[in-house]
Parts: structure tokens; sequence; C-alpha cells
């Protein structure tokens, strides 16, 4: 099992990697300043519906240390709390072993919502962001939860499968 969840952060880097290279020369240049991919987050929420809410907030945690270093210089902390606070709360409210697509889509969208909104609180707080909230749901949460909605349906089939496989293993291993 500890080759399985290797493999997942090893994944998790490498989608990392891919949505600070990759990403931005696939997406439009008319779209750049309006959506934020976060390919890394969108698999936190798969993990803390069908996984775990505990790991859920310490690869959010991490992974959003990794976001303020590398992507957002300004205050160190600020993805990374907003990441793992939003993925446990998600968590504590879907944890669903089985959760139907329909379900999983809600999740990551309220995800999104959610974390964008802890960032825009968290800059406003500081005076980083002089912008209202009904502008910045219109200028790029709103674009940035559709994107995630679309890479969500497209990684459902594949993720919930990997998670499921991971927890069964997981129960067999506490059972032994």
């Amino acid at each position: 099992m500890r080759v399985n969840k290797s493999v997942g952060i090893l994944l998790l880097f490498l989608l990392f990697i891919l949505e600070g290279t990759v990403l931005p020369r696939l997406i439009p240049n008319a779209w750049q300043m309006r959506v934020i991919p976060n390919l890394v987050f969108i698999v936190i929420l798969f993990v803390t519906v069908y996984h775990h809410r505990h790991t859920a907030l310490i690869l959010g945690l991490s992974f959003g240390m990794l976001h303020d270093i590398v992507f957002y210089g300004r205050i160190l902390g600020a993805h990374s709390f907003a990441m793992g606070v939003s993925a446990y709360l998600i968590g504590l409210i879907f944890q669903t072993p089985r959760a139907p697509l329909p379900l999983m889509m809600t999740v990551v969208l309220l995800g999104s919502l959610l974390s964008d909104t802890i960032l825009f609180g968290i800059y406003s707080v500081f005076n980083l962001n002089q912008e209202p909230y009904s502008w910045a749901i219109l200028e790029y949460m709103l674009p940035s939860m559709l994107f995630h909605f679309a890479i969500g349906l497209l990684l459902y089939v594949p993720l919930r499968r990997q998670l499921e496989k991971l927890k069964n293993e997981t129960r067999k291993e506490e059972t032994a």
C-alpha cells in the first residue's frame, strides 16, 4: 500500500508541474487572466470525498504551500490555508464512500468557490485586493469553477477507481 501512496503523491506533484508549464500554453490568451487552473486541488477534493478528509487536509496544506512558494509569493501560507481548510470542510460535509458523479461535481464547484473565497478574504484583510467580491466572482471565480468542473468530469472515473482501490487496501491492512 505504501507504493500506492507514493505514486499518488508523485502524480500530484506531476499535476503541479503540468499546471504551471503545460496548461498556460493550452489555455487561450483571452482566458489567461480569468481562469486559474488548479489540477492538484481538484484531485485533493476527490481524496477528501473518497478517501479521508485528514489526508486531504495534509495534501492541501503541503501543495498549497508549494503554490505559495512557486506561483504566488505575496503571502506565504494563503493558498496553503485555503486549500487545506476548504478540503477539510468539504470532507466534513460530503464524506461518502461511493459519491455519484453529480455529487462529486457539486463538491468540485463548492470546493473551488470556497477556496477562492477564502483567498479573496485573506487578500482583502491584507489590502492586496481592492476589488469587490461581486467583481471577483464574475471575473475569475466563476470561470475557474467552470474549468475545474470540466477537468473534474475528465478525471472522475479514473480517480474514483484508484481511490476506491486505495480505500479497500487500507481496510484490508487494518483488519489484518
